[in-house]
C-alpha cells in the first residue's frame, strides 16, 4: 500500500471519527435540553404548588367568593367606599340627609322607583334600598353592558341636568341612577343596580355576600 494511500484511508478514518463523535454529542445534547425541559417543567409545577400553598386561607376564600367585611367607621356622610367581592366592585355610601331627601324626589323620573325588579334582598326592597336607609350597599355595575359608573354627589352638574340631584352615572352610554341605584326612565340600563347580601356585624362592620347566617 503505497504511503499515499495509507494517509488517505487515515484521513478519511478521521473524518468518520469525528462525525460518529459529533453524532453522539448531538444525542447527548438532545437529551441534556429534553432533561432540562422536563426538570423545568416539574420546578415550574412544584412553583404552582407552593404558591398556593402560601395562600392565605382568607385570600383562597375570598377568591372562591366567601364573604368581605367591610369597616365603615371612618366613613363620612357623602363618602363613597369600595370594596371587592367575587371579583365585583361593591360600593358603600354614607348618605346625607339631603341625599336620602332626593330619594322621593326624583321618584317620578325613575324606571322602577319601587324596586319592583329582583334586583335586591327583600329587606332591602324599600326606598332607601338598604337596612339602614343613611348607608348604602350596591354592586358598582351598571345594568346596560356591564361598565363602572362614576359617583356623582354634585348637585346640577352641567352635564347631568339641573335636575340632577345626585347619584351615580355611567358615562359609557349615558345610564343614570339616583342615590339609591334605581335607574332613571329613558337610559340604555334596563334595571335598578344590584344589591348584595348583607349583614351588620356591629354599627361599623358590614359582612358583603352574606345575610342572617347564609352565605350567597
Amino acid at each position: 500500500m503505497s504511503a499515499n494511500k495509507k494517509a488517505s484511508d487515515k484521513g478519511r478514518a478521521a473524518v468518520d471519527s469525528s462525525i460518529s463523535q459529533d453524532g453522539m454529542d448531538l444525542k447527548r445534547r438532545r437529551l441534556l435540553v429534553g432533561g432540562m425541559s422536563v426538570a423545568g417543567g416539574l420546578g415550574a409545577g412544584a412553583l404552582g404548588v407552593s404558591m398556593l400553598a402560601s395562600m392565605s386561607p382568607s385570600a383562597r376564600a375570598k377568591a372562591a367568593g366567601a364573604p368581605v367585611e367591610a369597616d365603615i367607621s371612618k366613613l363620612s356622610p357623602g363618602q363613597l367606599l369600595t370594596v371587592e367581592w367575587r371579583g365585583k366592585p361593591v360600593w358603600i355610601v354614607k348618605r346625607t340627609p339631603e341625599a336620602l331627601a332626593s330619594l322621593s324626589s326624583v321618584a317620578d323620573q325613575l324606571s322602577d322607583p319601587d324596586s319592583k325588579e329582583e334586583q335586591q334582598p327583600a329587606y332591602a326592597q324599600n326606598e332607601s334600598r338598604a337596612i339602614k336607609p343613611e348607608v348604602l350597599v350596591v354592586i358598582g355595575i351598571c345594568t346596560h353592558l356591564g361598565c363602572s359608573p362614576t359617583y356623582r354627589p354634585d348637585i346640577a352638574a352641567s352635564d347631568l341636568g339641573s335636575d340632577w340631584e345626585g347619584g351615580f352615572f355611567c358615562p359609557c352610554h349615558g345610564s343614570k341612577f339616583d342615590y339609591a341605584g334605581r335607574v332613571y326612565s329613558g337610559v340604555p340600563a334596563p334595571t335598578n343596580l344590584e344589591i348584595p347580601p348583607y349583614m351588620y356585624l356591629d354599627d361599623n362592620r358590614i359582612l358583603i355576600g352574606e345575610d342572617q347566617g347564609a352565605a350567597a
